[in-house]
């Protein structure tokens, strides 16, 4: 009989699993016991035939049998595996050899089976393992040696060969780059990157060599991440898969009820037998868990990495999906547009502030800010002191001076006068729905600075396809004032926008969600440090993980590895359809062996006629699971 639990081959076959292929032999052996009594009986040896097929027999229950006991004694719970050991079992009692090594075929051609289907429907996640690099080229002076990955740390050069696989996160050190992304994004064409720009981890140089200066140590790179994420995607198991260990609970009764009724009213034993041979559950706990495994794969080729066949069932039933603003539905670089200056200061001198303490952000609109600083040619100085509110703003010491950078809350909360802080808002009253973020300096206003960031070109009819997916409630939460939010949310068509959020005030809309049964599950895609809090709190959260390793795509259940926000879209289409797969294999293959053991329970199907259909149905679900692997 077929198990498919999704469990390890170490686990799935007990003390047996340290023999590689374990259950491709045992098959093997029951397909030579099957042929070599078919051909004693057709030489007219059948009393040899049947021993042969009772020996086999034997030797395969007697294997179940330890798998059964392993799960009794460490599980505390009898596995769906007890029907098959019963099936062989009584088929000895009852002289029924052939009908016996059939269902031992069943039982480890099925575990076989499965293992071919699970490795199929694993192939994007484990080629994103297997092509994790090992070492790296560092050089060092005017020579190149050759280290592991994990010694790589920031600022060292890294030489890049061709094919190569890009080992850390850093920034082209001169010329130009090839790069090959369709591994993590799924887009075929190679991409060009100049001198200076960034270079992201698990890429591969399809062009000539070229040296990266890594900005961050190799075991925090976004590609190591994602690899951490794969690796729990293989080891979490689905609530599809965790039902199959309570089955048999209830399965293996009802089963020798029926059996036993059959047996009682007809009294003839082999029904009982029949009943019990046609009776397992393989489409539950194998074509349900193989169909949202081949979600997973099709979500890795889509660029979404996803953790675990549990998180690709939560993407299927979505119904509530929250957006952040930077970054996530815009661009993510936004531009210095305009640098308003109130009596006193210089717009050069107040960029100069702001970006000097805010190039110790991560923040997307710190680091833009830093970016305008040097286009204009401003010397930068260092910060000292400095204390950073993720999402509300950053303040610290330059050249003796106090500078509060952020929010117009944040500058009140650091002491900043309420008129001031109201004057500003006047002032940038003019300003078209952009970001304007304030300065503050030794406790007075200095200026605003109004910084523009585009809405993604993709992003316009990502709420029209989740819609269309059975989404019921979009939202826009963001850190960002009304008007700003607003705008954009009008432009999406989103049902709610819930403007100015802190990280603490992202949470409480989470949990307000969350109580609302015909919301849930509830899914938060950000991709910012400020975002991380309720992407962990969500029933399922999506990072956008293009840019590099943040906390946001460490505690995420999912990452995007392509800078495309309507693969968001594409992730809950594929968890919808693998889900709907996995349903139709469990509905149309238990349908279908209870009718079978309606017909065996009459006495209208023996059991080597039952084995063989069962094996018929066992092998119909998994193909029609196997089918969540195309899009």
């Amino acid at each position: 009989m077929a198990r498919g639990e999704g469990e390890t081959r170490e686990r799935r076959w007990g003390l047996a699993g340290i023999v590689e292929h374990r259950a491709l032999l045992l098959a093997a052996l029951a397909v030579l016991a099957i042929v070599g009594g078919g051909l004693a009986h057709l030489a007219g040896e059948g009393a040899a035939g049947d021993e042969i097929w009772r020996a086999a027999v034997a030797l395969l229950a007697l294997e179940l049998a330890f798998e059964v006991a392993r799960t009794v004694v460490v599980d505390r719970h009898l596995g769906v595996d007890t029907i098959a050991l019963v099936a062989m079992v009584g088929s000895l009692a009852l002289e029924q050899e052939l009908a016996g090594v059939i269902v031992g075929l069943m039982f480890s051609g099925g575990a076989a089976l499965e293992d071919i289907a699970s490795t199929r429907a694993r192939r994007e996640l484990t080629a994103l393992i297997q092509r994790a690099p090992k070492v790296a080229q560092r050089r060092v002076g005017e020579r190149i040696e050759q280290v592991p990955v994990s010694e790589v740390r920031a600022g060292d050069v890294v030489v890049v060969r061709t094919g190569e696989v890009v080992p850390v996160d850093g920034l082209l050190v001169a010329g130009e780059a090839v790069v090959d992304t369709s591994t993590l994004s799924g887009e075929p064409l190679p991409v060009t990157i100049a001198s200076g720009m960034p270079v992201m981890s698990g890429t591969a140089n399809a062009g000539s060599p070229f040296e990266v200066r890594a900005d961050r140590a190799a075991a925090e790179s976004a590609y190591a991440a994602l690899v951490r994420l794969v690796e729990q995607a293989q080891a979490h198991r689905a609530p599809f898969v965790r039902m199959a260990d309570r089955y048999a609970g209830f399965f293996l009764p009802a089963t020798l009820v029926m059996a036993g009724a059959a047996w009682a009213l007809s009294g003839d034993a082999i029904r009982a037998l029949a009943v019990v041979v046609v009776a397992t559950p393989c489409p539950l706990i194998l074509a349900a868990p193989i169909a949202l495994v081949s979600g997973l794969s099709r979500a890795a080729r889509a660029g979404v990495i996803v953790k675990g066949a549990g998180a690709i069932e939560t993407l299927g039933q979505a119904r509530t999906v929250l957006f952040d603003k930077t970054g996530t539905l815009t661009v993510g670089t936004p531009e210095v547009r305009e640098v308003l200056c109130c009596d006193g200061f210089a717009p050069g001198e107040l960029l100069r502030l702001a970006a000097s303490i805010d190039q110790m952000s991560a923040h997307v609109l710190g680091k833009a800010l830093a970016c305008a600083a040097a286009e204009d040619g401003v010397s930068l100085s260092t910060a000292s002191d400095v204390h950073e509110e993720p999402g509300q703003g950053i303040q610290g010491t330059v050249d003796g001076q106090r500078v509060t950078v952020g929010s117009r809350a944040y500058l009140r909360n650091a002491g900043v006068p309420e008129a001031e802080v109201a004057s500003a808002a006047v002032m940038t009253g003019r300003g078209s729905g952009e970001a304007h973020v304030l300065v503050g300096v030794d406790g007075h206003v200095g200026g605003v600075i109004v910084m523009e960031d585009e809405l993604r070109a993709e992003a316009d009819r990502i709420v029209e396809r989740l819609r269309a997916e059975g989404v019921r409630h979009v939202a826009m939460v963001s850190g960002d004032r009304r008007s700003v939010a607003e705008r954009i949310g009008r432009d999406l068509r989103v049902d709610r926008v819930y403007s100015e959020q802190s990280p603490e005030q992202k949470l409480e809309v989470v949990r307000r969600l969350q109580d609302d049964p015909d919301l849930r599950p509830v899914i938060m895609v950000g991709d910012g440090v400020n975002d991380a809090p309720a992407l962990a709190l969500a029933d399922l959260g999506i990072a956008m993980g293009a840019a590099g390793a943040t906390v946001s795509s460490e505690t995420a259940d999912a990452v995007i590895t392509v800078d495309r926000i309507d693969r968001v879209a594409d992730a809950v289409h594929t968890g919808h359809r693998a889900v709907r797969i996995a349903r139709q294999s469990v509905l149309a293959g238990m349908g279908l062996s209870l009718a079978a053991m309606l017909i065996a329970a009459l006495g209208y199907l023996p059991p080597v006629a039952g084995a063989l259909i069962q094996e018929a149905i066992d092998l119909a679900v998994i193909l029609n699971a196997l089918r969540a692997l195309r899009g």
